[in-house]
Formats: structure tokens, sequence, C-alpha cells
């Protein structure tokens, strides 16, 4: 007999198991909604069985045995009044073995396999008593992780149901005016659905019971970005609204061209946002080489004309080197101190540089997440700059705005992003922050052409890239691997590299990727720039803000393996001088129906809405909030995409409903919403 300390012990390790899968209160249970169903309702014929099908048949053991097939296997034959079905398992324990022992009557379910000459199977079916009563619902299939099986997960599932009240946080006028279900009982449909239920529609979520959970969790999605938005707007920030001495007419006048209309735009509803006393939250869109650049630094100069520091964060050393080497030179001569944070400093000049952004001689600090680092400290942090800030995690951007807080002041924040936000992710994640859009490129840019070549044509290739390069232009070739991986059979960049020498002997190649020493990867790229090299071999560490107005090809090897905004960055790479810019997606045939969807949609179109719209349909929003580095769910039931309609009648609706029923709007976050408030400062 188990003693009572086992006992504990060993529900401490269930509940540690439930803890995993984020289920701690009665509430996280109830919302533990099933993946699918089984059905156990009936007892299906053998001679009735087809293949795919999930049966459950009944019927007397004739023939069991362990087999050995090059391993050991478990393999019965059961038989009823209209046929045999055969029965395997791989991996089975000796209880198995008695429970299929020759002349037992017994019920198996599983899913039928095979019809051909040896008939019908089921690999490692689920085997239960004979004549057992038969269930009168469906029976759910629950998210499951390792140390839990499906009898322990609805066991708790159903205690929790009886302990909570599902009161309806949705007013009846509301319920009406979508046909909505009520909210009890869709969630015990879900739970426990009658056998005569649609199938189908439970699986595809386009069941009612579904379509009033999806509603409900996108209404709390809503009501939490505007409850974001509140709660900024009650904080303080500085009102940075004197007119200073004249830095960013300066700085204007530094950079040697004139803004475009869009720019300008953008500029004066940032600069509008930073007068306020609340901190600036907005978003500046802009497909690649807008330029974002110059209208962040419009900014900065604004908050360092006021007397504040300025700190601009980027993902990768390149593209923080160059934001720095393009805003020094434009502030340094007008008198403006800027400091570069980044981790492969050494440690003494990591702590030179802290030492002078926190005694406030640092007037602009550009860096990587070493800016976010604990030993960093700002003397009077005014506004942030947070450039691809999709590609940081969410608690990356959280330790950077909290650095600038003094106590109830935040800094203003700015956040960039070339990768446009598709409509229905603006409208559902991005509903609290202020968004500005450059909608037009700078003159003198030039549309690239995009062409599509099979690998076998790589001869022909060559001979441009050889022409190219001879009229005085430079050509980027992107490998997705550094090393060879035998899983993807690659080509990698140091291959590439070393064949491109042979086959393109005479020219200068270089070679850049992230995992070569900083100083060597700044060599490199200055070498590029200066148009010492011909050619770079590189992997994506050039994906964004380079730079390089000669480069007019870029070739990107094994294309079918890159995401659609990844390739749509990369082709932002050239383009950007006077010189017609040609892309090339060099594919390995056959190509999977995705890739080609892919590669299709970067000829068919150069629009980076466009593209990031079919990018949202295949890979997911996460890429868009960086939320998949830090493994955070986005929306557990609704799909961003699919539901869209849903979506906007929950943003109506959480309107109407903080100012109409603002207790039904408090009550109905309560449930969704519960320990997920810190992500509302993204």
């Amino acid at each position: 007999m188990p003693t009572a300390f086992a006992k504990k012990e060993s529900l401490a390790a269930i509940d540690k198991k439930f803890a995993s899968l984020g289920l701690l209160e009665d509430f996280d249970f109830v919302l533990h909604l099933p993946l699918r169903y089984e059905d156990e309702t009936a007892v299906h014929r053998i001679g009735s069985l087809y293949p795919g099908q999930m049966a459950q048949v009944e019927g007397i053991v004739r023939k069991s045995e362990v087999q050995i097939r090059g391993r050991r296997q478990l393999v019965a034959t059961i038989e009823d009044e209209s046929g045999q079905l055969s029965l395997r398992w791989l991996h089975f324990y000796p209880s198995q073995i008695k429970a299929v022992e020759e002349g037992r009557l017994i019920r198996v379910r599983g899913e039928v396999r095979g019809g051909s000459f040896w008939g019908f199977e089921m690999v490692h079916p689920k085997v239960s008593r004979a004549g057992a009563p038969l269930s009168d619902r469906l029976t759910p299939v629950y998210p499951a992780t390792e140390g839990l099986n499906q009898p322990q997960i609805r066991k708790a599932v159903n205690a929790a149901l009886a302990r909570v009240r599902l009161d309806d946080t949705l007013p009846e006028a509301i319920q009406k005016k979508y046909h909505l279900a009520p909210f009890a009982d869709s969630i015990r449909l879900l739970h426990n659905p009658p056998k005569d239920a649609d199938t189908q529609s439970l699986i595809e979520k386009t069941h009612p019971a579904w379509e009033r959970v999806k509603f409900d969790e996108l209404l709390a999605q809503q009501l939490a970005m505007s409850v974001a938005r509140a709660t900024r707007q009650n904080k303080k920030a500085y009102a940075m609204k004197g007119k200073g001495s004249g830095l960013v007419t300066r700085l204007l006048a530094q950079v040697g061209f004139a803004l475009t209309p869009a720019q300008e735009k953008v500029s004066r509803e940032i600069l509008t946002d930073m007068k306020r006393s609340y901190p600036m939250q907005r978003l500046l869109q802009g497909d690649v080489g807008s330029g974002k650049t110059v209208v962040a630094a419009i900014a900065a100069a604004h908050a360092i004309d006021q007397g504040f520091q300025v700190a601009i964060m980027a993902p990768t050393e390149i593209l923080a080197e160059q934001h720095y080497r393009k805003l020094s030179a434009w502030f340094e001569p007008l008198g403006i101190a800027t400091g570069w944070l980044a981790g492969s400093l050494t440690p003494k000049k990591k702590q030179q540089a802290a030492a002078l952004v926190a005694d406030g001689v640092t007037q602009l600090v550009v860096g990587t997440q070493a800016l976010i680092q604990q030993h960093v400290t700002f003397a009077k942090l005014g506004l942030m700059v947070v450039d691809e800030q999709h590609r940081f995690g969410v608690g990356q951007r959280l330790s950077l705005a909290r650095k600038g807080e003094q106590e109830t002041i935040a800094p203003h924040q700015l956040s960039m992003s070339a990768t446009p936000i598709p409509r229905t992710l603006a409208m559902t994640f991005f509903a609290d922050l202020d968004v500005s859009v450059i909608d037009a490129l700078p003159p003198g840019r030039t549309p690239v052409v995009t062409k599509l070549f099979a690998d076998s044509r790589r001869s022909e290739l060559l001979a441009h890239v050889h022409d190219v390069i001879l009229q005085g232009r430079q050509v980027y070739w992107v490998c997705p691997l550094v090393e060879e991986s035998e899983a993807l059979q690659l080509q990698t960049a140091t291959d590439t590299f070393d064949r491109l020498q042979q086959e393109l002997s005479g020219l200068r190649i270089g070679l850049l990727h992230g995992r070569l020493p900083t100083q060597e990867k700044t060599a490199v790229m200055t070498a590029f720039h200066r148009h010492e090299l011909d050619l770079l071999v590189a992997t994506t560490v050039i994906e964004v803000g380079v730079d390089v107005p000669n480069a007019s090809l870029m070739i990107i090897e094994h294309a079918e393996r890159f995401g659609l905004a990844q390739l749509h960055q990369l082709r932002g790479r050239v383009g950007r001088g006077q010189n017609e810019s040609l892309c090339v997606l060099l594919y390995m045939a056959p190509l999977s129906s995705v890739a080609t969807a892919r590669l299709k949609a970067m000829y068919e179109t150069q629009d980076g809405f466009e593209i990031a719209r079919r990018d949202l349909e295949q890979r997911g929003p996460g890429e868009f909030l960086g939320l998949r580095q830090s493994g955070m769910a986005l929306l557990r039931f609704a799909d961003i995409d699919e539901d869209a309609p849903i979506a906007e009648q929950a943003r109506d609706t959480a309107q109407d409903l903080q100012s109409v029923y603002p207790e039904a709007a408090a009550a109905h976050l309560q449930r969704w919403a519960r320990q997920r408030a810190d992500l509302l400062r993204m």
C-alpha cells in the first residue's frame, strides 16, 4: 500500500506536469480545450471498415504471438462475424501480451490501415474490455505532456468544470447582435460533445461553440490593447515642447538630401507625439530602402536638443554598426557625442562606454542587446528607438523601456520595421500603437527585376555575374548555411566561396558570415563598401540595413529555403543606386507547393504589404511580434487571418463594452488576460 507521503508526492508531481502546460487555476483547465475527439459511442463491424477510419471493433482473439521481423513485435488477429482484423504493436509490455491472449473477447480502437492483399490492420490500438457500456458522448483528446495521460487530464478538467461558475461576461444585447452561443453551453459542449455533434465543424473550429470562444478571446485581446493605451497615457514622459537650438534643421543640412513628402509627414507625427506628456508608442513602417533611418535621426535630434539622451537598438551587430557609422557621421560634426555599445567590445571598452552613458556625456548611443545589460544605466533617457522591432523578443524590448523609467517617468519609444504589418495583425496585436507609414521610396531608387533560375542554369548565371562585375558593379551571393549539414544538404557559404574563387578567378571575392570575429566582419563589409571587393559571398547577416549603392545584382542560393519576408529583405539590398538591378532566386528542383508559392510571390510583386500578407498566411504572426523567440503563445484559439471578420466584431464590441458596460469589460478581461499584463508593454 502506498503511504500518504508517497501519494502526496505523486500528486505534487502531477501538479508540476499540469503547471508545465500552464494549468494552475480552475479556469486554466476550463480553457484547456480539446485538440480533437474520438468516437467511442459505437462498435463497428470489421467487414465495414475502410482505410483511414478511426474505428472501434469487438472480436475474439484468434491468434497472438511475439514475432521477430528485424525487431520484436506483438501481432494478433481478432475476428467478428463479418471478418478479421490484424493488430500490431512495435513497443509493448507483458500486460499487453496478456490482454490479447488467444480466445479472449476484446474491444480495440485505432486507425484502420492497409486494405491490399494483407487486409486491414491497426497499429498500436487501444485495448479495453468487450461489452463495457458505450459512451453517449464523443471522447475529447487534450493537449498533453510527457507523464500526463488523457484520463488524468479529463478528470482534472471535469473537476474544474464542476467547481467553477461559467457566468456569461457578455451582455445579452451583444450576444444577440452577433448571434453568439452562450459561453457556458459552448464550453461544456467543447469538452463533452454529444455523439450526434458535427465532428467536422468541431475539428475545423467552425462550430458555433468555437465561434463563441474565438470571439471571447479576440475581445479580451482588444480590451487588453485598449487598457494598454490608456495605461500608457496615464504615465508621464518628458514633454519635449521647446524649440531648442535648431539641431533638427542643422541635421537636415548635414545629411545632404531633401526629405520626401512621406518622410516629412511621419516626422511631423513623431515630433508631435514627443511633445506630449505621456510616452509615445509609435511604430514606423517603411518598405526596404524607404528612408526610416533619417526619420529616426530627426526624432533623436529633437530629443537631444531638449537635453535628453537617445538609445538606438538594432538586432544584429552589422546593422547596429551601420547605424552607428551613419548617425555618428551626421551628428559628430554638429557637436553631439555619440557612443557604441555591443557584445564584441572588450570588457574595458564596454565599461568605458557604459560610464559615459551613465554620466550623460554620451548623448546618442547605438548598440545591440548590450544596451539592456544590467550594468548599463542612463542619466536622462528621453527616447528609445528599436529597429527591426519584430526581431527582438518581448522581454528584450521591455528591458530597454525600463532602462529609461525613473519612478513614474518613461521614455518615448519609436519602433521601426521594414516588414509591413498586414491589416489583420495591425488590427489586433498592434491596436494600442500609433502607426506611421512611409509609403513612397526616395527618388533614385530603381525597381529590382526578379528572376527565377534553376540550379541547372548555374553556368549561364556565372557568365552574367562576370559581365556585371566587368561593368564596374558589385554582386551579393547569399547562402543559407555556413557549414555543411547532412540533413539539409545545402550549398554552404564557405563551399560557395571556394567554388566561386575557382569559377571566377581574377575577381576580388569576400566571405561574410555570423561566425566571423567582429573585426573581420567589419573589415570585409568596409572593403565591400569601398569597392575593394567585387563579389560578397554571405549568409543572411546582410539581410537588413546593409547599404552599398554600387551593388546591383543579388543572387540567393537555395531561395526555396528562405521565408518570404527574408527574401524581400535580401532583395532590398540592391536597387539602391542608379543602375538597373537584378535579384536572382536560385532554386533546386523539384519544389514543394509551399516553396513554389513563395517564389511565385517574389516574382509577382515588390509590394512589401502584399509580401507581408502572403508571409503571414504561410508562417503565422510570430515573426512580426517577436514572440517566437520567447516561446509565448499568440492566440490560442482564433486564427489571426482566417478569423479577421470575428476580430473586427471584437474590436467594435470592445469600444461598446467599455463605454456602456464597463463592469462587463473588466470581468471579461479578468477571465481571459490573467498573468499576461506585462505583454501589454510591447
